[in-house]
């Protein structure tokens, strides 16, 4: 089983950041050392569902949680859609397979309070590190995007002019988000710092030495902050993106627009934050209405 060129149609044409690439070889390897261990073959090209059934047997046998299990089998069945696009086999072996069923994981939020916290607490000093974290913190909250969107971006993803930022999302969708005028400030701030690095990259964030910025720096910013002001258990740009859906929704957005925002492809992906509006509207209907039983 080479896996190069389904790695290569990951990071190229699926637009998935180096982190996800290596989570599915990883799972790939997994399923593949499984075969050679307990069917004595290597090659899973040809796999039945029979021996993909003995593989979540086991993985389910060994503790694993149904969740991990799903995300395991998803990379296969990634691998087996790759495998019929390059018209290597005729069936996918997975079409027909059902996830196991797992327990709804709620995610909270960050409140308002605590987003404007910490847009306080980063220093003010004016270093280009500080006017750095500043603008991701903010971009991730007003545009909702994704960890890997906000490192890709180019100098020439930005519009001012315009006042909008084209994103490149997943499967390469682009989509274009309207910036704020406080966002439209911070970003010029931000490029005239920038400007004073020696780099010839066109990627807008860079590291002081003017390098690509990364996923793990990235998740430093946002948890390192917020550890300050938030005692929520998980601290991460995606919980950023949930708070701008639940916010949004919160103040009266659609649901429509939430989505195009956030670059989902069905109405199904963004209901996942319906349930922390739905609190918001319990509380001001309980507070509002004449039949309620307020003191």
């Amino acid at each position: 089983m080479d896996l190069h060129y389904f790695s290569e149609y990951l990071e190229l044409e699926k637009n998935y950041s180096r982190h996800t690439v290596t989570a599915y070889i990883k799972d790939l390897e997994g399923f593949q050392s499984f075969c050679l261990s307990k069917h004595d073959f290597e090659k899973i090209d040809d796999v039945s569902y029979t021996q993909i059934r003995d593989w979540i047997i086991y993985l389910v046998e060994s503790a694993i949680s149904n969740r991990t299990v799903n995300r395991k089998i998803s990379s296969l069945n990634s691998y087996f859609k790759f495998l019929l696009k390059t018209k290597s086999i005729d069936i996918n072996p997975l079409a027909k397979h059902k996830a196991l069923k797992t327990d709804k994981k709620i995610q909270v939020p960050f409140s308002i309070k605590e987003i404007n916290a910490v847009l306080l607490a980063i220093p003010t000093d004016d270093s280009f590190e500080a006017v750095r974290d500043k603008l991701i913190v903010e971009l991730f909250y007003s545009t909702g995007m994704r960890r890997a969107e906000l490192i890709h971006l180019k100098i020439n993803s930005i519009n001012l002019s315009e006042k909008q930022l084209k994103v490149l999302g997943k499967r390469n969708k682009e989509r274009l988000i309207p910036l704020l005028p406080i966002i439209i400030e911070n970003l010029a701030q931000y490029l005239k710092f920038r400007e004073k690095l020696e780099s010839s990259l066109d990627y807008l964030f860079l590291t002081k030495k003017g390098n690509k910025i990364y996923e793990t720096l990235v998740y430093r910013v946002i948890n390192n902050y917020f550890s300050k002001v938030s005692s929520k258990l998980k601290k991460s740009p995606h919980i950023l993106r949930h708070s701008f859906a639940t916010h949004l929704l919160n103040e009266g957005a659609d649901l429509n627009s939430v989505k195009e925002l956030l670059g989902h492809s069905s109405l199904a992906s963004t209901q996942v934050y319906i349930h922390n509006s739905l609190d918001q509207l319990k509380k001001v209907y309980k507070q509002a209405h004449p039949r309620s039983n307020k003191k």
